[in-house]
């Protein structure tokens, strides 16, 4: 079983596909733009005033790339330094033409800001785009610095209603392992399927971020990928499955 927003999820069902799994994949978030859009608009507008914009997200990339478009300021972006939590992150950062120059080996906002605290000076502006319910290490450890951050919402998340052959079908055949791609989406279907459905379920996360929040709510991982990417994600399922 899979839980994570549905345009991620195709990826992986395919790859746990080819290792043999029979997945149910359960669409619990849906991504929306954020309700107020001006402050991202007035970030975009002005861009060229911040050192560093910091992705923690491919749907960062992709709401500030067309708030960017919207404000036609889409090559002020160059003379900016851009950081990426996750190979994913970056690689689509480089899908717009960008360079990344910071990716932290560990995909953590902790892991990015030890990664580039030191190119930071007192006074330094830094653009965070990230999700409204987005966790906050990063632009702490920054402010901490005397860094100045303009943390803009640049999406948010909201419950998927759960299709009701999802509901039958986890009740009929509990699965046997259970892959969380992110806080957020296990405390969805926390609240949404409840944790009885997950029955002896092993539960797999896809990163440290991901694999604390599973403990704090009682659903201890595991197994943990290496990487926060799909492939990573199944090799833990592997490695889950054989114990």
């Amino acid at each position: 079983m899979v839980t994570r927003p549905r345009e991620r999820a195709e990826e992986l069902c395919f790859l746990l596909e080819d290792e043999g799994a029979e997945v149910l994949s359960v669409p619990l978030l849906e991504l929306r733009p954020p309700e107020d859009p001006r402050p991202l608009a007035s970030a975009a507008e002005h861009i060229q005033r911040y050192r560093w914009v910091v992705f923690a997200s491919p749907s960062g990339v992709e709401a500030l790339m067309e708030a960017l478009r919207e404000a036609g300021t889409v090559e002020r972006l160059r003379r900016v330094k851009v950081a990426a939590v996750g190979p994913r992150t970056a690689r689509t950062a480089e899908g717009f033409g960008l360079e990344v120059a910071a990716e932290p080996e560990e995909g953590t906002g902790e892991a990015l800001f030890h990664l580039i605290k030191d190119s930071l000076q007192h006074g330094d502006e830094v653009l965070l785009p990230a999700a409204e319910e987005g966790r906050r290490e990063l632009e702490e450890g920054l402010r901490e610095l005397g860094v100045f951050v303009t943390r803009v919402t640049a999406y948010r998340s909201t419950p998927a209603p759960l299709p009701e052959d999802a509901l039958t079908q986890l009740e009929a055949t509990p699965p046997d392992v259970a892959l969380f791609a992110s806080p957020r989406t296990a405390e969805a279907f926390l609240e949404a399927v409840g944790r009885e459905r997950l029955g002896a379920a092993k539960v797999v996360a896809i990163g440290p971020t991901t694999a604390a929040a599973l403990e704090r709510l009682g659903l201890p991982p595991a197994a943990v990928a290496e990487r926060p990417t799909p492939e990573a994600l199944v090799d833990a399922a592997v490695r889950a499955v054989r114990g």
